[in-house]
């Protein structure tokens, strides 16, 4: 039978302000990708959730993104590339740092919001970016945006690699996800996102907002943890998933 890895962005609390449930997340999902303090996040909040992530068997990922964070990471950002790979460095550094205080791991990267975005968009940013955190750690498995040109960067860098789909946003034709200023960029319905998941996972394929299948490689599916649904969205994708026949599980990475 499929197995499947399901995966949330999390850690992205500030100070004393909230952002998502990660604790109930985290007795939900398989993977768990922790703000590194460009996007979102800070010390504590890093730390808090590798801990309870690593008490729950979670794997952990490091996810950066612009130095943004009045917008979340959302906006597109003109960074010189030189700087930006020092900024994932950067970021990718403080991530390994803390899982290794806490007495865990970190096993991949994904790239957060607008910069993974435009790394879909660009083969050469998406490469850039992956050799920059390959550099600081050789042994992450790239999780990247499948049938995207951050696919195309990691199989000509030969790296191991996970191809992620996305449970909570609707694509574009080119596997691309639907901006979010447009209607219906954004699925709010829990019951909606878990039959889709089982439907692109059965099919091996992205199912565009179109209606378009795009064969691909599914190693793992996001939700975002920012949205307001993100733990009945969650609940409701691993629950159709497992009633489908498919296995969750962490994903292993591969070339």
């Amino acid at each position: 039978m499929p197995t499947v890895d399901l995966n949330a962005d999390m850690g992205e609390s500030f100070g004393p302000w909230k952002m998502g449930d990660d604790a109930a997340l985290l007795s939900i999902v398989t993977s768990a990708n922790v703000a590194c303090g460009g996007h979102a996040g800070d010390a504590d909040v890093m730390a808090a959730t590798m801990t309870l992530a690593h008490q729950n068997g979670v794997g952990i990922g490091a996810h950066p993104g612009f130095m943004d964070l009045a917008g979340f990471g959302r906006n597109r950002m003109s960074v010189p590339r030189g700087t930006l790979q020092n900024q994932v460095r950067f970021q990718v550094g403080a991530s390994l740092g803390m899982a290794k205080s806490v007495g865990a791991k970190v096993r991949h990267l994904k790239l957060h919001g607008a910069m993974a975005n435009m790394a879909s968009e660009d083969e050469k940013m998406a490469r850039d970016l992956y050799e920059a955190a390959l550099s600081v750690d050789p042994d992450l498995i790239i999780m990247v945006l499948a049938a995207t040109a951050q696919q195309k960067a990691v199989e000509a860098l030969g790296c191991a690699w996970a191809g992620e789909i996305f449970a909570d946003r609707a694509y574009n034709d080119d596997a691309t996800l639907v901006d979010r200023s447009l209607d219906g960029a954004v699925i709010h319905d829990a019951e909606l996102a878990g039959a889709r998941m089982v439907e692109m996972v059965k099919a091996g394929a992205i199912i565009t907002q179109s209606g378009k299948h795009i064969p691909t490689r599914i190693d793992t599916i996001c939700l975002h943890g920012d949205t307001a649904e993100a733990v009945q969205i969650a609940g409701s994708v691993r629950r159709q998933l497992e009633a489908a026949g498919i296995t969750l599980a962490q994903f292993s990475g591969q070339a």
